[in-house]
């Protein structure tokens, strides 16, 4: 498998692989010594499973890699682990060697890959959870107040990009929508994660989220 996500990568002419890990271990340990942009990670791999390694990664100052994390089975357990973990997408194996070159292209430039279909996953887990009625074990439960919202000092068209980020909407989507070009789009959620501080679009699907945005 790696020697043919390797091919893959090679034949693009503008990514090198740097190296390979078959141990969770060692692709810690590689990514501290050879100081990757993208870290491709599997779930199951034996001493260290991706989801451990992909913690340790995203959590050393020294290693500035974006992971992906590339897996057989399309579990939404792993997947939530995995985002929670800091990865900044997830492909499953069976995606096409463009989806692959694509994944590593996307995540160098700092975005997050995850389709809008995964997105909607994400949200509906998310507001899922924040419905969910709590069971209190006291005599006389006391609901805690609403979280305050945060103020971010955002412009107007970067609060229409962030609620139609938050609705699981591409930049093409939010293109058209808006009546306005792709790479003007993809400018405005740049500015939104930075001054949101928010890592990915699944960070500032998040926050969209506890902030009654949508």
């Amino acid at each position: 498998m790696r020697a043919g996500f390797r091919m893959i990568l090679e034949s693009a002419g503008d990514i090198v692989v740097v190296g390979e890990a078959a141990t969770g271990t060692e692709a810690v340990a590689a990514a501290s010594v050879l100081r990757p942009d993208v870290v491709c990670m599997d779930v199951q791999m034996p001493d260290m499973d991706g989801l451990e390694a992909t913690r340790r990664i995203v959590a050393d100052p020294s290693i500035d890699a974006a992971v992906v994390v590339v897996t057989t089975f399309d579990r939404d357990d792993y997947l939530f682990e995995a985002l929670a973990a800091g990865a900044s997408g997830f492909l499953l194996k069976n995606a096409g060697p463009e989806e692959l070159v694509s994944a590593v292209r996307v995540a160098a430039a700092g975005d997050a890959l995850l389709a809008p279909e995964v997105t909607r996953r994400v949200i509906a887990r998310f507001t899922q959870t924040q419905t969910q009625p709590a069971v209190v074990a006291t005599p006389l439960p006391v609901r805690p107040p609403e979280p305050a919202r945060i103020a971010v000092d955002l412009t107007e068209r970067e609060d229409e990009v962030l609620r139609l980020v938050a609705q699981a909407l591409s930049n093409a989507e939010i293109a058209s929508r808006l009546h306005i070009g792709e790479a003007t789009v993809k400018t405005h959620v740049s500015n939104v994660l930075q001054k949101l501080g928010a890592r990915d679009r699944v960070a500032a699907v998040v926050f969209a989220h506890r902030n009654g945005l949508v």
